[in-house]
């Protein structure tokens, strides 16, 4: 029987985690790096890249949500002890990821100039993004796989390895992209394109690692045994969780763009304020991201075990983790906003709005969290569009009315408070949804593996 649904619930989940932990700060590198050497190369470059982030974003979500699919259903199978089932779930999700990433790199190509020039893209920025994207679309397939990759290789008890294979990605990026760029150690200096092809050779390299992780490790990828004939089936059951995940990804950005609208009402500063301060957000969110990534396949795994008793343990563990490090992340940054200002600008103005927004917003981290999770433990259950539901409520019911509200009420301080009454109203709900679809869980005798 797999770890997952053998060891002790916190020691597996811990041990799952830490790993993990070298394998989310690598993945929010990229394009901390890309971005920190083309800005070297001046204000039109640096515009340019800004232009590609949706482009990119869009494959990262598909391949992510297909990943998502291909995790849980994996983890499911190896918790019934079907291993050829799982055999087939890996073979098949890796190839309708190179199918799809294959087509929207063809697609993508082929209308690369009206899709930037909707996107705001004009003469100057245009021949800086085809020389980026030209070579990105021709690795468009080595972007895509390592997304999915690691939730396999998490579901197998592999942490230690999926947070490897990210780790060498983001240091041969690191390691390439002055090279390749600048033209240094007597390579050709290739600017925009540089950047491009240091991600897409780095991200190619861990894709090797990755399919050697897969077929010759873990046995799990078979290219003689394709069973084409089931492809289209396997198809079906991947974007049942696929779809949803995708759509609640998209629902992410949506929002902050139209929460950055709001908040240009009310001057440059308060823009540069929120997106300053949203960098510390983010990286404030690593260490429980850790946790987070090990749950769908926890939960998938147990749950096809018909081990409900353990996603409960779960459950409780992880939001005491979520609540306990939101509480600590808050005090935090009470003292620290404003030194963490300092980093970003010297403008008083907005050192005084950066340390406004994470005294108020940090408050919430705890139950952001909580929620986060929760979206996990349903889609491990094999409820993906509740799941999905679940994040439309805390954006489009919570998120966006509490804060258009608050702006009114009083200001940029009141589209702050709207964040935190969000995150605290959903993380509520979270907890609440899950309880409710456990419980019902457990009138179920068995679990019937579907």
């Amino acid at each position: 029987m797999s770890k997952l649904v053998d060891d002790h619930v916190l020691k597996t989940l811990f041990r799952m985690a830490v790993p993990m932990l070298a394998g989310t700060i690598a993945h929010n590198t990229y394009n901390f790096v890309d971005t920190m050497f083309v800005g070297k190369l001046g204000t039109v470059p640096l515009a340019a890249m800004g232009f590609t982030f949706p482009v990119v974003t869009l494959l990262i979500f598909i391949a992510g949500g297909i990943g998502t699919g291909v995790t849980t259903l994996t983890s499911h199978a190896l918790g019934r002890r079907n291993r050829e089932d799982a055999q087939r779930m890996v073979t098949h999700g890796l190839l309708l990821v190179i199918l799809i990433a294959s087509l929207i790199a063809i697609a993508g190509f082929l209308s690369m100039k009206p899709v930037f020039t909707m996107l705001g893209a004009d003469e100057k920025t245009m021949p800086f993004i085809r020389e980026y994207m030209s070579i990105w679309y021709l690795g468009a397939v080595f972007m895509a796989l390592p997304m999915m990759g690691n939730g396999i290789l998490i579901s197998l008890g592999d942490s230690k390895a999926a947070s490897s294979f990210m780790v060498l990605g983001a240091v041969l990026n690191c390691v390439l992209d002055p090279i390749m760029i600048y033209g240094l150690v007597g390579f050709p200096a290739m600017g925009m394109a540089g950047a491009a092809l240091a991600t897409v050779v780095a991200q190619a390299i861990s894709t090797i690692w990755l399919i050697w992780l897969l077929a010759g490790k873990h046995k799990l990828l078979k290219v003689k045994n394709l069973s084409l004939s089931l492809f289209p089936k396997s198809c079906r059951r991947i974007s049942d969780f696929a779809i949803p995940a995708c759509l609640s990804m998209m629902l992410m950005p949506l929002a902050s763009a139209v929460l950055t609208a709001l908040i240009s009402k009310f001057g440059h500063e308060a823009v540069a304020a929120v997106s300053a301060a949203s960098r510390v957000e983010m990286f404030s969110f690593i260490i429980p991201m850790a946790l987070g990534m090990s749950l769908v396949p926890f939960v998938s795994q147990n749950f096809g075990a018909g081990q409900i008793d353990r996603i409960y343990q779960a459950r409780v563990y992880s939001i005491r983790f979520a609540l306990l490090y939101g509480a600590f992340i808050a005090v935090i940054m009470f003292f620290a906003a404003p030194m963490l200002a300092l980093i970003f600008t010297d403008d008083q103005n907005v050192i005084e709005l950066f340390t406004l927004y994470l005294r108020i917003v940090s408050v919430g981290f705890g139950m952001m969290e909580v929620h986060r999770y929760c979206g996990f433990f349903l889609t491990g259950i094999h409820h993906p569009v509740l799941s999905t539901v679940l994040n439309g409520f805390r954006i489009l019911v919570l998120l966006l009315p509490l804060s258009f509200l608050g702006s009114r009420i009083s200001g940029v301080q009141g589209i702050f408070t709207g964040r935190l009454l969000t995150d605290l109203l959903a993380g509520t709900a979270g907890i609440i949804t899950v309880s409710w679809m456990l419980k019902e869980q457990m009138k179920l005798p068995v679990v019937n593996g579907k």
